[in-house]
């Protein structure tokens, strides 16, 4: 049987940047053609067909074929927090951290963290996540814990960013421990085609000076760092407080805000922090799901846009359905401006910043396109438009339609992972099942860690 794919009988979309105009962009009709793990050809099917007549024949049964999506911001452990009662009171955004997300991340063992990393690689691929950017903490299993989560995504075919989340909340020398993870884990995948690592580090009202000199000083030149940044005004407020400046400020003051900084949230973010970021290059990350959940506020995120900021889109670990939250992001930016028509312009293009950002990490710089000689990472999801589809209308088409359907079809690397919406590579009703038996004994320990993590604020 011939080596060869070609996906067709669907709606082609070669980008997901609105803003661009070609005719070429959206192929009614269209097909992609891939061996291996690259793309071969995109455009008419039946031209496809007659330069390909052995290839294998992948049925879109009319959605949309869309490039593999990307996460810049998820929390694959969060998965085990569904519907976990904290036991107590959680009235504000400290009370959430420090009685439910910092006693879950201290009571996984590598088995749970290998679970949840499972269990989210599924959801991924059942919403079209191609690629992900994991932010992970388990204190108790902190050694080698990335290379569980690697050995996931490398089972499974998808791409991925990794880090360990830095922090002094549990004393200096889990810190330290946390460094190390970091750079073993960034040396060990520093040529890896698909996984990579980044430094994580939690957020500056939990990092002491000594630590982020500590990584500065260690992280290669363009290992980047993945941080949470301004998502409640207490990490502003007590880095202030604690160390004179506010959170980019830090960043900045010790070199770790460059074209490979992830800020996730950046809900508190004043205009200076906007100049800022946009000067160094850095990524500011929505997660406008988890930021409307925890009630930290919303990004304004076409005006960080308007002052110049690459502004992508993230999940924090609510969900991975991206186009959902794509949905989300528009739906909230209006409700907060009051009328339709302001500050559409930056969010269109968040999907198309994820895929360009994730290609500087994993050196793809066609990430996120189909096009000949880019990754075969493709997705039908199950949206035949009822109307006419175009550049100038495809964000509508995608918040209005494909963000409430379901992917037929994941491609990642050309290895089909998801096909006819059934997996190929993990059955999720297993996993549910074998976390039922596993999570009694984590909700155990769970209960048994109290309060009273160090704050530096």
């Amino acid at each position: 049987m011939s080596d060869r794919f070609l996906l067709g009988n669907g709606v082609v979309v070669a980008s997901l940047s609105p803003s661009r105009n070609a005719k070429s962009n959206v192929v009614s009709g269209g097909a992609v053609i891939w061996q291996g793990k690259r793309i071969l050809a995109v455009g008419p099917e039946a031209e496809l067909r007659r330069a390909h007549p052995d290839a294998r024949f992948l049925d879109a049964h009319g959605g949309l074929i869309l490039p593999g999506l990307v996460n810049l911001h998820h929390h694959f452990y969060s998965v085990l927090a569904r519907g976990l009662d904290p036991g107590l009171p959680l009235a504000s955004f400290t009370d959430i951290l420090d009685g439910l997300w910092w006693r879950l991340d201290r009571a996984l063992d590598p088995e749970t963290v290998r679970l949840s990393a499972q269990l989210s690689v599924a959801d991924c691929i059942r919403w079209g996540s191609t690629t992900v950017f994991d932010h992970h903490a388990s204190p108790s299993c902190l050694d080698g814990s990335l290379d569980i989560i690697a050995d996931v995504l490398n089972a499974n075919g998808l791409s991925g960013v990794l880090c360990y989340e830095v922090t002094d909340r549990n004393g200096h020398d889990q810190a330290r421990a946390g460094i190390e993870e970091n750079l073993r884990f960034i040396r060990k995948q520093g040529s890896h085609p698909r996984i990579r690592g980044v430094f994580g580090l939690h957020a500056s009202f939990t990092l002491r000076d000594e630590t982020l000199a500590e990584v500065a000083k260690n992280r290669p030149g363009e290992a980047g760092c993945h941080i949470h940044v301004a998502e409640d005004p207490v990490d502003v407020e007590a880095s202030r407080q604690a160390f004179g400046l506010g959170p980019v400020d830090r960043l900045e003051r010790f070199g770790l805000l460059d074209e490979h900084c992830l800020l996730a949230h950046g809900v508190h973010l004043v205009p200076e922090d906007y100049a800022k970021v946009a000067r160094s290059g850095a990524v500011l990350i929505h997660n406008p799901e988890s930021n409307a959940h925890n009630g930290v506020g919303h990004l304004d995120a076409a005006n960080a846009g308007r002052q110049g900021c690459l502004v992508g889109i993230g999940t924090d670990g609510m969900s991975s359905a991206m186009l959902r939250a794509l949905r989300f992001a528009f739906l909230a930016n209006r409700a907060q401006r009051g009328h339709a028509g302001s500050g559409f312009e930056v969010l269109p293009d968040l999907l198309f910043n994820n895929a360009k950002v994730a290609g500087r990490f994993l050196e793809e710089p066609l990430l996120g396109e189909l096009a000949p000689g880019a990754p075969a990472d493709v997705i039908v999801v199950d949206a035949p438009p009822p109307t006419p589809i175009g550049p100038e209308n495809l964000f509508g088409h995608l918040v209005y339609g494909a963000s409430e359907a379901p992917v037929r079809h994941t491609i990642a690397r050309g290895r089909v992972l998801l096909e006819d919406f059934c997996h190929k590579t993990l059955d999720p009703a297993e996993l549910a099942a074998r976390a039922r038996e596993l999570v009694p004994a984590l909700r155990q320990r769970f209960r048994t860690l109290k309060r009273g993590t160090r704050f530096l604020g």
